[in-house]
């Protein structure tokens, strides 16, 4: 398996939903308006390739000095456990800096993923929850 890693890319709305849909995380794949706009709002997109395959995606949003909220990591089924996920974080933390925190939000089944990968579970986060 040869996974090539880009920074200066963002794939195709429909390659992000199949991606999307193969990797379980739920996202709003039927509303592809909403993918979209996701993407185009976010300013650090890390890309994983399989070839001419979207096999994984790091989304985020950065000020690139001080934090960064890590909103998507998404890798599909068949590349799990490869190290894919682990790479694309390390690679957002490498274009953020030294200076910058990593936040993410862990969906449930991922819980016990991101300590494996070097990340503290912490108990202070707050949300307002989207109503659509």
């Amino acid at each position: 398996m040869n996974i090539t890693y880009k920074t200066d890319c963002c794939p195709d709305t429909s390659e992000i939903i199949n991606l999307y849909l193969s990797s379980g995380l739920k996202r709003p794949t039927d509303d592809p308006e909403r993918i979209r706009k996701m993407y185009a709002n976010s300013n650090l997109i890390v890309t994983a390739w399989d070839g001419a395959k979207l096999v994984g995606i790091s989304r985020s949003i950065t000020d690139f000095c001080y934090s960064c909220y890590l909103s998507d990591l998404a890798v599909n089924l068949d590349y799990q456990k490869s190290g894919i996920g682990r790479k694309l974080v390390a690679i957002t933390k490498e274009c953020i800096g030294e200076e910058s925190m990593l936040l993410l939000l862990s969906a449930p089944t991922a819980m016990e993923y991101y300590p494996k990968i070097g990340m503290d579970n912490l108990n202070n986060a707050f949300m307002i929850k989207r109503t659509t």
